[in-house]
């Protein structure tokens, strides 16, 4: 019979819990219980039930109550070993302490319960050995000043387990309501089985004998998360399973479907054992904090647009924005527009500072060929190399009215159903959450996510996806990204501009056609820093790869070559190239 169940998703999940085990006929448990903490607030909600009977009302409540909602759930079906069978004795168990309500379930059985001094602060309610081990746990928290799991060493809570698993069987889930913290017995005496759900997905169901868990239900929320197990549950759908034993004596710590840490015990270090791929990514997440500084690089572009038409074209008028930003950290160093036809009637500058050329074809043509050759120099070489945010640096920020007034363009999200955009808010604030409302961590962790859990797949997005449409597939190029990342910013009060230019990827890169075209990624205004560039299609931040062209709310304000036919054209087909290349400073 599976113990013990956990999980911790990103933003707030409506999971079915069918307890088969309650079936007429069946051995039911001697207790069960789920833990969560709704509304994602602090306090924590129980639903228990000793001695339960087939078709009990609270069984039927984890099933189908749809306020059943949140990023943690703990379960725990009891074979009561220590104590009589009572609400008391039936976990998981809920303490109170700094604010916050903590909740432990515990799989197996010491061989002694923990004496509790009388005058300790957490006393037991029951007679278990598992809330004992519960109340001397928030002790030697307290010894340490320890108020939260984000402030838990935890190098020394394993090895704090690790003796009390010398008392006997130990396999142990704990949350604070922010974090879920998981324990794996040293003898294996009790496993615990570790899955990371990544979307999309339709329909997920896993379940055995005695539990089913339907994640998809009520309502299916394209959220990545990891559930742990003591017995791995099969999967009732198409959706495969990919389930990893937790290294016994190992600790892992999770927050909106994240790792945090991951300690293994010194017998799995001496032994060469390397952490998960969860946790390298963590890892790299962390990395990304502060890139390598890069040199100053001039580059060249060539960027060429054929339009072809089944029928001459008699009149036709064009914007162009092919020149490249000049400012403190780019310099236009030469440019040339260059057509096969008509004329330039105008150039200005538009309420974004994006430089426009304005032309007029009044020539029949069926092949119009625009180029535009720039060199550029790029000086952007320590994106993060400004003094430390000391203030506004947590989010939400907060803006001068007339500050406010100024970035309100870009502060705006997608006009979409009020449905699509409540989900997107509970996706962004998960990354909120997860970075303890730091703004540059969070925007961090938003570029990396984007990097690694969205499949770059050409043509399987148009001008009309939204940023809804590519968050549920999990796809699309690099204006979609874009257009996610920007959603999510805003989404947080956070101002970002769609930006678009070039990039120089390398000839070897996984994604050179990146480059042979162009490329579109974002910049944020960061308080008393300015505009900063993010590409999550590449999970970077800008330096000296990207040449910046235009930028705008969105893509239609900076759209490279747009154009209208006033007479004539039929069957159009376009072509675009382009050559991004760096030469030598100083190179004719």
């Amino acid at each position: 019979m599976l113990n013990l169940l956990a999980l911790s998703f990103e933003g707030e999940l409506a999971p079915s819990l069918d307890l088969r085990c309650l079936a007429p006929g069946r051995k039911p448990p001697d207790g069960w219980g789920v833990g969560y903490y709704p509304g994602g607030e602090l306090a924590a909600s129980l639903l228990k039930e000793a001695a339960p009977h087939a078709g009990s009302i609270r069984s039927e409540m984890v099933r189908t109550w749809d306020p059943l909602e949140s990023s943690i759930f703990l379960m725990h079906l009891r074979t009561a070993t220590w104590g009589p069978i009572t609400e008391a004795n039936t976990q998981p168990f809920c303490r109170s302490a700094w604010g916050r309500d903590w909740i432990l379930a515990h799989s197996g059985s010491l061989e002694q319960r923990l004496p509790i001094p009388l005058d300790a602060r957490f006393q037991p309610v029951g007679s278990t050995d598992s809330e004992a081990l519960f109340c001397r746990l928030l002790e030697w928290m307290q010894e340490r000043g320890w108020r939260s799991l984000g402030d838990v060493d935890p190098a020394q809570l394993r090895g704090w387990l690790e003796e009390m698993n010398g008392l006997g069987p130990l396999t142990l889930v704990l949350s604070d309501g922010l974090d879920l913290c998981v324990y794996a017995d040293r003898t294996s005496a009790t496993r615990c089985w570790v899955w990371q759900v990544s979307p999309p997905y339709e329909r997920l169901i896993l379940g055995d004998e005695d539990l089913e868990l339907d994640l998809t239900r009520r309502g299916a929320k394209s959220r990545k998360g990891f559930i742990v197990s003591t017995d791995p549950l099969a999967s009732r759908t198409d959706t495969p399973t990919n389930w990893t034993q937790l290294p016994p004596g190992a600790l892992m710590v999770f927050r909106q479907g994240a790792v945090r840490a991951e300690v293994l015990p010194p017998w799995a270090q001496e032994a060469g054992a390397v952490p998960s791929a969860a946790v390298a990514e963590f890892e790299a997440r962390r990395r990304l904090r502060r890139p390598p500084e890069a040199s100053v690089r001039v580059m060249d572009v060539h960027h060429r647009t054929v339009y072809r038409y089944a029928q001459p074209v008699e009149r036709s008028a064009h914007k162009l924005r092919l020149t490249p930003s000049h400012d403190r950290l780019q310099s236009l160093l030469s440019h040339e527009v260059t057509l096969s036809s008509g004329v330039t009637r105008s150039e200005y500058e538009d309420v974004f500072g994006n430089r426009v050329r304005k032309v007029l074809v009044e020539t029949p043509y069926t092949e119009l060929v625009i180029e535009g050759r720039s060199r550029v120099e790029l000086r952007d070489t320590d994106p993060l190399g400004y003094r430390p945010l000391r203030e506004r640096s947590t989010l939400p920020l907060v803006w001068m009215p007339w500050q406010r007034n100024m970035l309100q363009p870009y502060l705006l999200p997608p006009e979409l159903p009020e449905t699509q955009l409540e989900e997107l808010v509970e996706y962004a604030m998960s990354f909120a959450r997860r970075n303890d409302f730091d703004l540059l961590d969070t925007l961090l962790d938003i570029n990396f996510s984007i990097f690694k859990e969205y499949r770059y797949v050409q043509g399987s997005t148009h001008l009309g996806t939204t940023p809804f449409d590519v968050y549920s597939a999990r796809q699309g190029v690099c204006q979609d990204f874009a257009n996610v990342f920007i959603c999510l910013a805003r989404l947080l009060g956070v101002p970002a501009r769609y930006t678009c230019g070039y990039i120089y990827t390398g000839p070897k890169h996984a994604n050179h056609a990146q480059s042979e075209a162009t490329h579109a990624w974002v910049q944020v205004y960061l308080p008393e820093v300015g505009w900063k560039g993010f590409d999550p299609t590449n999970g970077i931040l800008t330096q000296t790869d990207h040449v910046r062209v235009a930028v705008g709310r969105q893509y239609s304000d900076c759209t490279p070559t747009a154009g209208t036919i006033f007479l004539g054209g039929g069957g159009e087909k376009l072509e675009v190239s382009v050559r991004c290349e760096p030469v030598e400073p100083g190179a004719k």
